[in-house]
This record gives C-alpha cells, structure tokens and sequence, in this order.
C-alpha cells in the first residue's frame, strides 16, 4: 500500500499524479475500515479526503499552519501526520483523539472540538507571524455550517479589516450534523448555482470568439459588468475578502492546482469548495445525518436501526405530548435536531420548532424573546455547547426570571468524544445564576414528571440528563412531582448517598442490601432539598455525594455550603471528578478511574469502615 509509505507530509509530496488517487482511495478504505471498528465521524472524514490530500501536496506542515473548525473531518490529515501506527487507537482510551489536539502533534495548529473558533485562532496567528517577520502560510478549513456561527462571521470582520494574509478554504457540504439553515446557507446554494453558469459562460464565449471577435469583446464586457454587480452582493467582498469558487471539492489536481496558485496572494482570499459528506462511501453518502458520527458498524451493511431507546428520545417523546396540549410550547436547537430526540417534533411542529445553527448564544437568547412574547421555550442543547451561552442564560434569561426550560442532553462524561465534549461544568456554571434551577432526573419518567412541573413553575429552569439508554414509559404517563424534593430510595443506618443521573445507579450498585448504606435520589441540585438533609444530618448519618461532573463548584459544593448556612455539623465525603480535563473513553471506565463508579464509592465507604462486598452485601 501507498499509505504505509507515508511517514509525513513530505511523502505526500514525493507522490505522482496516479500514485495521489490511489493515495485518495486508501486513505477512505482505511478510515472506513477502523472507524468500523472504534466508531466515528465518519461522514465528514470521507468528504475531505481529496482537500487534505492537496494541502499537504502544497502546503508544508507543521511550518505552515493548517487549521481544521471543528476538527471531525481531520482523519485524513492524522494518517499522512505520522500517526498511521496508532490510528487504530481512534478515540479510545489512551489512544488519539477524534479531533485535532496540539498536545497530539505538532501537526495539529489547534485543539477543537467545538465549531466556528478557526478563524479567531487564524488571526491570532497571523497577528503573531507578521509582527515577528515570519513568512509561513496560514490555512483554514471551515464548513458551511461552522461559518454560520456568530464567532466565525466576527473574526472574518476583523480578517478583512486587518487584511492579514491567509487562505480560508470554504468546505461546502450543506451540512453541519443536520442540515444547514439560515440565510448564509442559501447564498453559498446561490453560489452553487453560479458555477453552472459560469460554466455555460465560458463555452458560449468560446463559440463566441470563433464566430466574431467584435462580439467577444462585447460579451467581455458584459461579464465584467455583471461581477461587479455580483461582488457587489457578495458578503465575502463585503468583508474585504477574496473569493474564489465554488468549486468541486473532489477534484483533486484541479485543488492542488487552485491551492499552489492562491497560495502566494496578499491579504485573506476564500476559496469555496463543494464537496460531499460520506463521498465515496454510499452507504454514507445516501445518510450522511446517520453516518456524520457512529458506532461500530459492519463496513458493509448499514448501522443496526436505532440505538435503543436514549434520553435524547424520552425528552424528545414528552415534549411532543406536552406541545400538543400546550401551543405556547416551542423547541429551539443549535444545529442538534436528532442529537436531541426533536426530529419528530419538528415535524409535528413546524411552525413551533426553529433550528438557529451553530450559534448557541443565539438559541438561548431567542428563547428569551418567545419567553418575553409569551411563549414557553424548551432549548434543547448539550451541556458541552451549553458553555458557549453562558452570558446569554445570565443577561437575557435569569436576571428577568423568564419561563425558558434548558434541556441539557449529554450531561458528564460521554466517552470517545472526549475533553471537548464532557459536559462536566454546567453545574458549577449553573448553580451560581440566581433564579435559575437545576434538576436531574432518574428515569424517563421522572424526566417527565420535571418538564411538566419546570412549565408550572416558570422562571428558568436546566434539566439535565446523560447520553446513555432509559426504559421507555408508556405514553400519558405523567407522574406528580413535590418541587424541590429528594427521595430516598433505600434506608441507611449509618451512612445516605446522595447521588443523581448516572451515578445514581452506581450507589444503588455499590450500597446493594447492606442496611447500614442507604442511597437518596438528589434530583434536585437547585433547589437542595435542605429539609431532608437536616434530617438525615440530625439523625447522626454521615453524608456521601456522588456526581458525574467536576467536584469543584458541583453537587458536593453545594451540599457543604447548605451545611454551613444551616449551622449543621456533619461528617461529609465528596466525590466526583478531579481537577483536571478527562480525556476520552468508555464511559464506565472513565468514571472507575475517577472514583465515582460502584468500586470508587465502596472504596469510598470503606474508609469510614463499612467495608462491602462487590455486590453490596456486607464483608
């Protein structure tokens, strides 16, 4: 194979024409092959296959910078980085990661995960390289989707303001994980349509020139009459920015060709190339909303329907039924409308549902506005992309007290993603905000129970629950919750955990039958259930928490400031994850490593001499 010839991008560069499409064609049949085994981005991979390859024929990395948004469409690049050797180890524990890191290779010009940052790092580079009097290039690769984010349009202001030179390589692929929105989106579908005009251009002047030269020129003139109006709608020209395109994004020698000629060009250009999720991969090319991340999967079937029935889905499920007796229910997304269980809703609903894109600040703040017409607005995010709003929940919602519910999928550890995708610190963000309260259900009908209880309520209020499977509940089960109570689950003589979402299971696990350990469903975090602890606390027991999130500022922070403004002593043990980023891998294992799974608590209690055997019965 020509893959295992290829030690670094130097390689690439020694290669033929001929030798280069082979290249192409097994680089795809290598990230089909192990994202098979570890699971993936697998889409998004195959559809930059052909541009990785070009910038590295061009380009010299790591002297030049070559920029991934988002970092998901990169497996081509870590393959000809020197990274084949371990690309087995794709998003496994103690293996590469999914995305681009620094810290992984000198190759990597960012750390990403999160979309529309590239353009930011880029000029901050650029900034850097110009005031030392270096020479090397600068390269960013942002999809359509990535560029729709309000930090992406910011940086590109200032790009075409500063004029820095760097080429921005436009990936167009109308797609982020669902199909993109919004304005920006249908002008680069506008574009599109331009190319097949300038196509038809150049063949009807080539006829033109053979038949009069006086009408050629004529033509000539016309054209460049018609770009100036086109320029003069062109957002990119705007911004003084260059553009180039659209172009076919699979065309490699005509990309290496386009790449070694823009190379050289002052200030910021644009190239715009068209390209297609999961190209050469039908299977994926045919779904590329189910294959833009999977599982382990048979290279080739399709993935097995489903992935049981998630939390993503139990939301998903309630909120439709809830809507349907409520019209001022309306579902906002980032861009997550299957990731969060809202593909049946939106078509339920159409005119209750908007997706805003990559822009999380702007899904929080337009739930604000239907909150301030009336309205009551579920935001369904990721607790990880929950992090790009946070001025938005404090400015736009809290301080007014607005009736805006956070649906916050993906809560702690979520396994092979890794650090840029944990949600481990909306608690300790959350809990902070005045007005605004945090519940954590312990299964899908609990879930339920929270949502119709959050509309009653009012006021802003985070539900947060993990990626991981639940039991499905039968339609029209609603059951009656007490706000902001506790429930005790199991008696303990001596000592109560106190534990919610998937560490509830685990102090179920741990705790077994053995009648000194008792466990306590803390669903909710704010409000504390501060009547219940006084109990437990007077009744002599001892207090173990237990969370799926940073220890400090979460849960067991809170639970030791309640003690302290109650005036209660009490003999506390928290436990949670440490002070430092967890990287990526199986979920359970992450959280033994960390403490907080059934071994982590038993180790836990027996510190305090309650030594239990691994089924929970007393040693």
């Amino acid at each position: 194979m020509l893959l295992d010839r290829i030690q670094g991008p130097e390689d690439v560069k020694r290669l033929s024409g001929e030798e280069l499409l082979q290249l192409v064609e097994e680089l795809r049949s290598e990230i089909i092959r192990v994202t098979a085994r570890t699971g993936g981005h697998l889409a998004s991979s195959l559809g930059a296959v052909e541009l990785i390859v070009a910038l590295h024929r061009v380009f010299h990395s790591p002297k030049d910078r070559v920029l991934f948004d988002v970092g998901h469409q990169a497996y081509a690049h870590k393959l000809l980085t020197g990274r084949r050797d371990r690309f087995e180890t794709l998003r496994q524990e103690g293996g590469i990661a999914g995305f681009t890191k620094v810290s992984e290779s000198p190759h990597d010009a960012i750390t990403v995960g999160h979309a529309s940052t590239s353009l930011a790092n880029a000029l901050g580079m650029a900034l850097a390289r110009d005031v030392r009097g270096e020479d090397h290039k600068i390269v960013v690769v942002i999809g359509d989707g990535a560029l729709t984010g309000g930090m992406a349009l910011a940086a590109l202001n200032k790009i075409g303001e500063l004029g820095k030179d760097m080429l921005i390589i436009l990936n167009d692929n109308e797609m982020s994980i669902s199909p993109n929105v919004g304005a920006l989106n249908r002008y680069f579908r506008s574009l599109q349509v331009q190319r097949w005009l300038q196509d038809a251009e150049e063949r009807g002047k080539r006829v033109l020139e053979k038949i009069s030269p006086r009408l050629y020129e004529l033509a000539d003139r016309a054209k460049e009459a018609a770009k100036l109006l086109v320029h003069q709608e062109n957002p990119f020209y705007a911004w003084r920015i260059r553009y180039v395109g659209p172009v076919d994004g699979h065309d490699l020698k005509g990309l290496i060709y386009l790449l070694d000629h823009l190379k050289d060009l002052k200030g910021p250009t644009l190239l715009h190339i068209v390209t297609k999720k999961g190209h050469g991969y039908k299977l994926a090319e045919e779904d590329p909303v189910k294959w833009h991340g999977v599982g382990p999967f048979d290279p080739k079937a399709p993935p097995k329907s489903g992935k049981g029935y998630t939390w993503s889905l139990a939301f998903g499920d309630a909120l439709i039924e809830l809507a349907e007796k409520d019209e001022r229910i309306f579902a906002i997304t980032p861009a997550m409308r299957e990731g969060s269980g809202l593909t049946e809703y939106a078509e339920r609903f159409p005119d209750r549902y908007v997706d805003v894109g990559i822009a999380e600040d702007v899904a929080v703040t337009t739930g604000a506005g239907l909150a301030l017409a009336g309205m009551r607005p579920v935001v369904a995010i990721y607790s990880t992309f929950l992090q790009r709003a946070v001025d938005q929940v404090i400015h736009d919602v809290a301080i007014e007290n607005l009736n805006v519910i956070f649906a916050i999928d993906r809560a702690g550890l979520v396994g092979a993603d890794g650090p840029t995708h944990h949600g481990v610190f909306d608690l300790a963000i959350l809990r902070a905000v005045p007005n605004l309260k945090i519940l954590a259900p312990k299964d899908a009908a609990e879930l339920r129970a929270m949502l119709k209880a959050a509309l009653e309520v009012g006021g802003p209020v985070a539900i947060r629950y993990p990626r991981a499977k639940v039991a499905p509940v039968a339609p029209g089960t609603w059951p009656e919750i007490a706000w902001g109570t506790w429930e005790v689950l199991k008696e303990g003589s001596e000592v109560m955990i106190l534990a919610f979402g998937k560490t509830l299971e685990y102090a179920l696990s741990a705790a077994g039958e053995d009648p000194r350990v008792g466990v306590v469903n803390a669903r909710f975090i704010k409000p504390l259930d501060e009547a219940m602890l006084e109990r437990l606390v007077r009744e002599g027991k001892k207090i173990l928490t237990v969370e799926d999130h940073q220890l400090a500022g979460g849960f067991g922070s809170a639970v030791l400031e309640a003690l302290e403004k109650m005036g209660l002593g009490a003999e506390v043990k928290r436990l949670g994850l440490p002070d430092r980023f967890t990287e990526q891998g199986k979920i359970e294992s992450l959280h033994e490593k960390a403490g907080i799974g059934p071994e982590g608590i038993r180790r836990a209690l027996a510190e305090w001499g309650l030594a239990l055997a691994p089924t929970g019965r007393t040693a």
